[in-house]
């Protein structure tokens, strides 16, 4: 500082900031109890499954009350106590589609040696199935926390999904770094989405932001590396295939095939004037 006054002053400033802040968020408990979460839904994730009724059932009541404990940090429509219990009996339904989305990532990847080994390994089904319970708390009009929990799948994956996004079942991410799922993007079931995509949202003013932004991918599309699909009123039609770096902004209807054509030249050594051009 060049003075002692604007030192003085800048403390202030702080000083007041700090004040008016609320209460810090728990999100690093909020990320190790999606972590005990996951390990609850699917053993193949911990080192100790459980081995008796007694005990699932009350790591499922223990889960519970940290849930409870950690809500009371946030200005909900309902008690902790009345969310913690909705969240939780929403598990059965979650950990079913989870069970649907390991099973297409399974079928569709030569490489995947069964559910187990993508249960326990692989990134695309990580980021689903941290996606799928903090959708569960967006629905649940929770504020904030989901997206600490989207974004902490994020930084662990490079996957990053909008916990508002509405996906449907049997959903597979083959790879997935680089992905981007935006907030109000609609996915219907069997849909297949590889490395680098983007269902993303074309420039819209702030005071628009309740409007949907994101495309509509409808059942059994397959989006291929590093397409780029935008805008709220776009809608890829069931059983289409879009190609590896399509730009697309508009809708097509089902059973499209949309590809994105590339041109190489290449400079004849006896002619370095003469180009020959390839269309791939």
């Amino acid at each position: 500082m060049s003075s002692s006054v604007s030192t003085a002053a800048f403390v202030r400033t702080l000083t007041h900031a700090h004040q008016q802040a609320t209460m810090p968020l728990p999100g690093a408990a909020w990320c190790r109890l999606s972590e005990q979460l996951l390990g609850l839904l699917f053993p193949e994730r911990i080192e100790r499954p459980f081995s008796t009724e007694d005990a699932v059932a009350a790591t499922l009541l223990q889960l519970e009350a940290d849930m409870r404990v950690l809500l009371l940090a946030l200005p909900l429509t309902e008690r902790p106590v009345e969310v913690a219990a909705r969240f939780f009996a929403a598990l059965p339904q979650v950990r079913e589609l989870l069970l649907l989305d390991a099973a297409a990532i399974a079928a569709a990847d030569p490489a995947a040696h069964g559910v187990t080994e993508v249960i326990r390994t692989y990134p695309g089904f990580y980021a689903i199935a941290l996606h799928r319970l903090a959708h569960t708390l967006y629905q649940l009009q929770v504020p904030q926390l989901p997206r600490i929990i989207s974004e902490y799948a994020h930084t662990q994956t490079g996957i990053d999904i909008h916990p508002g996004a509405l996906i449907g079942p049997s959903f597979c991410i083959d790879h997935g770094t680089g992905i981007v799922i935006g907030e109000t993007a609609v996915i219907g079931a069997h849909v297949k989405v590889f490395q680098g995509v983007t269902l993303g949202a074309l420039s819209v003013a702030k005071h628009l932001q309740g409007i949907k932004r994101h495309p509509t991918i409808e059942a059994n599309v397959v989006i291929y590396a590093g397409a780029t699909i935008l805008g709220g009123s776009t809608v890829v039609g069931s059983h289409s295939i879009i190609g590896g770096n399509v730009w697309l902004t508009e809708s097509v209807p089902s059973h499209s095939r949309v590809y994105h054509r590339a041109q190489i030249h290449v400079t004849r050594s006896e002619d370095p004037n003469a180009d020959l051009t390839f269309s791939i």
